[in-house]
């Protein structure tokens, strides 16, 4: 595919003086490219077997703080390195950005250059192993919606973030007009990812002003967690060349919908059939398949922190805005939390939207295929199917409301314990605490606009 490279492409592209730059980078916990720019020439010369990086990446927040309280990095410690080895069966040209290439890298302990565990690659890994020992390859698809707006980031930062207009005024869920108006944007972003070996299958706006998805080809688990990890990193950097801002938030305004990330998943077997297909089964759901779903309902709780990891995350779930409020499953059916799709066809899957466009794809999609996959060995039998508003559905099961909730609910999971072992979900719990104690000693805008003079 166009933009793929091999490492003799890209020799030869620096010999022709056709790329100058190569980005070795690796994905931190928030799910963000972090790494180097490299002369081109020192790069196929001996960085291409690797390069280091200082092992804080891993252990800091949104803000790149240095956090206490982790067991794999501290200031006792050191802050030593990590070793980023570059995996260059991902090279791509970056069309975006002139003479550049890109290549995700694994991380490695520095001394016996074992990958770290908690990295967020190595965690998806991780559980890819274990379906491949089970017979099967699980395959994803991820939807990423986002807003855009008339300011460039630098604007939008100088007015502390209390001017923001959106890029419309008004809803443009499948708008074909206002989305013209989008198009030296979003056209550079579909146009810049099938450019970078990112088969993009369309854009549309979305269910609110300024609001817009965008979709590519689905894939398999590690191939679609990095294609996600450089798409939101491709969008932020065209709307900042073409001087606009988006944010991925869950849910920048109170009155706007929030912005989520649909994660579509299935299992094919190592023939190459569909896992979860059985054409005389009901919806065409194999057998195989309702394990999984099985799994993933009795783990919904714990895994939740993976899917919506922040503060914010939380404040989508509200009813009447197509994000769900309950973790139950119905087929075609936008207010419950899983929702079956394609139903008595090959391509029958599942889709979680319960994902907020703030997610690490990496680790949202271990702690599903492990919820699936306990499903699978168990043998769980899958509950009745949920039909009507699951909205009005006030003893069905709830997506935890809180980010406090679901931390104690990931900690306390004996099956994400046994899946990614003790050190990985102690990490991630530490993260989320920490998340959580930032919001409860800072003073936010409403708080100053409802007290300030009436308290």
């Amino acid at each position: 595919m166009a933009g793929k490279l091999s490492f003799e492409d890209l020799k030869s592209a620096v010999s022709a003086g056709e790329i100058d730059t190569v980005l070795a980078v690796q994905v931190d916990m928030q799910g963000r490219l972090m790494g180097k720019r490299f002369q081109a020439e020192f790069f196929v010369d001996s960085a291409h077997a690797e390069t280091h990086s200082c092992n804080y990446l891993l252990a800091t927040d949104m803000e790149m703080a240095t956090v206490d309280g982790y067991a794999s990095t501290s200031w006792a410690a050191g802050y030593g390195d990590y070793t980023m080895k570059p995996d260059l069966d991902t090279l791509r040209r970056v069309p975006w950005l002139e003479g550049t290439a890109l290549v995700l890298c694994d991380v490695l302990d520095h001394h016996g250059h074992a990958e770290v565990p908690h990295s967020p690659r190595a965690v998806l890994k991780a559980q890819i192993a274990r379906f491949e020992q089970a017979g099967f390859t699980a395959m994803m698809a991820t939807e990423l919606e986002f807003f855009l707006f008339r300011q460039s980031y630098e604007e939008l930062q100088a007015g502390g973030y209390r001017t923001l207009s959106p890029i419309s005024a008004y809803n443009e869920d499948y708008h074909i007009f206002q989305t013209t108006k989008e198009e030296d944007v979003m056209r550079a972003i579909r146009t810049g990812l099938q450019g970078a070996d990112i088969p993009v299958e369309n854009s549309k706006g979305e269910a609110d002003a300024g609001q817009e998805e965008i979709n590519v080809r689905y894939a398999d688990a590690l191939t679609m967690a990095d294609r996600h990890a450089i798409i939101k990193n491709a969008c932020k950097e065209i709307a900042w060349a073409k001087g606009r801002g988006l944010t991925f938030l869950a849910k920048w305004n109170t009155k706007a919908a929030g912005s989520s990330c649909h994660i579509h998943q299935s299992l094919g077997r190592a023939d190459g059939t569909p896992a979860f297909f059985d054409p005389d089964a009901p919806y065409g759901m194999s057998q195989t398949m309702r394990h999984y779903l099985a799994g993933l309902l009795a783990h919904a709780g714990a895994i939740t922190c993976f899917l919506a990891p922040y503060i914010n995350s939380y404040k989508r779930f509200m009813e009447g805005t197509f994000a769900p409020t309950k973790a139950i499953w119905s087929k075609d059916n936008r207010t419950a939390g899983y929702r079956i799709c394609g139903d008595g066809t090959p391509a029958v899957r599942i889709e979680c939207r319960v994902g907020g466009s703030d997610l690490n794809p990496y680790l949202a999609m271990a702690a599903m295929m492990a919820a699936g996959l306990d499903g699978i060995e168990r043998g769980l039998d899958l509950e009745d199917e949920f039909r009507g508003d699951a909205y009005a559905a006030e003893t069905a099961r709830s997506i935890p409301k809180t980010l406090r909730a679901a931390t104690e609910e990931l900690d306390r999971s004996a099956m994400l314990r046994a899946a990614m072992g003790d050190a990985v979900i102690d990490h991630y719990v530490r993260a989320a605490r920490w998340e959580q104690e930032e919001h409860d000693r800072h003073v936010t805008d409403w708080e100053v606009a409802r007290g300030f003079e009436r308290a």
